[in-house]
């Protein structure tokens, strides 16, 4: 059985390994084997759980039902291990939403303690660390019952997510990125900030909202093909700036402490939300002096973000993303 559940409008499917024999698909008996055996396995997961079914797929919706797949947990006690599939079969690094909706679905299995943190650790094929921790705490904020997601401490610059053939520019007198391929799609994207917090991120920062992209925009042609070369690896992708593909947010002030943004994630296309694109927004609006530490609010299509931005000595040390689901089908 899997069950589905939406946060913000990200919607992933949540299934337990075993469970996937019903599918006739099986599992190596760790998610670390797992991960390295994805190409086995990971496709056929999407096909069966995520696919329309025949003549259901509403006019103007995305090719598949879910915006991924959460493949766990491996154990019966914490910390707990889990595998993030996104829609074209490759494995996430990290998923704020997706985490969230994890965190859910353990608390309504009674394995998730109901105070204190409790450790998920995301394993993945991409290169760099492996498995990739995040704390969970649950809380209430602003009367709702969910879940901070401790994301650790945010980098900058183009080598943190290996990006290749970008210029240098600023705003605010910090160091910013020119990623040709975006400033080609639309001149007025010519401002990137590339972040890595579990997950590599191209920020671009507009002053305008109407430079923001909508989501129905991201999947007319011929700007979804060219934001599917930029963003994802080859072979769907083109690998550049970023070989193993990067995450692509657009920006834009939104008042005191509030940021408006758009999400086109690799792997999967536009997303009504993504809770690591909201830390990796707040994190580049506070590298240019857009927000300041404390609490910070990022607005996609799909909800609002809460965020808490921790700095130390001019250093921003630590980003916490809140987040809260909701069931929306059982399979």
């Amino acid at each position: 059985m899997a069950c589905f559940f939406d946060a913000r409008g990200n919607i992933y499917g949540v299934v337990a390994p075993a469970a996937l024999a019903e599918w006739g698909i099986a599992l190596p008996a760790t998610a670390a084997d797992a991960a390295l055996a994805r190409q086995e396995w990971a496709g056929a997961a999407i096909e069966a759980l995520c696919s329309w079914a025949p003549g259901q797929r509403p006019t103007g919706a995305k090719e598949h039902r879910s915006d991924g797949l959460l493949v766990g947990p491996f154990q019966a006690a914490p910390p707990f291990d889990v595998l993030i599939v996104n829609t074209d079969g490759t494995l996430a690094e990290r998923s704020g939403n997706g985490l969230t909706i994890f965190s859910q679905a353990l608390s309504q299995q009674g394995l998730l303690p109901g105070a204190g943190e409790t450790v998920l650790r995301v394993h993945h094929d991409q290169g760099g660390v492996s498995p990739v921790a995040t704390a969970v705490l649950p809380a209430v904020v602003d009367g709702v019952q969910g879940f901070w997601l401790d994301l650790g401490q945010p980098e900058f610059g183009p080598q943190v997510v290996a990006a290749q053939g970008v210029e240098g520019t600023q705003i605010n007198g910090r160091p910013l990125s020119r990623v040709p391929a975006l400033v080609g799609l639309n001149p007025l994207w010519g401002h990137s900030q590339f972040v890595r917090i579990g997950n590599p991120h191209c920020v671009t920062l507009v002053e305008d909202a109407s430079a923001l992209p909508s989501n129905r925009q991201m999947l007319e042609s011929p700007l979804f093909e060219g934001l599917t070369r930029t963003a994802f690896a080859q072979p769907v992708g083109s690998g550049e700036p970023c070989p193993a593909g990067v995450n692509l947010q657009w920006a834009t002030r939104d008042g005191e402490g509030r940021i408006a943004a758009r999400v086109f994630e690799r792997g999967e296309g536009p997303t009504a939300s993504s809770g690591t694109s909201a830390s990796a927004v707040a994190s580049a609006a506070w590298r240019v002096g857009w927000v300041q530490a404390g609490r910070v609010e990022v607005i996609m299509p799909g909800g609002t973000a809460p965020l808490l931005l921790e700095e130390t000595a001019g250093e921003l040390t630590r980003v916490s993303l809140f987040g809260t689901a909701v069931v929306q089908a059982p399979l």
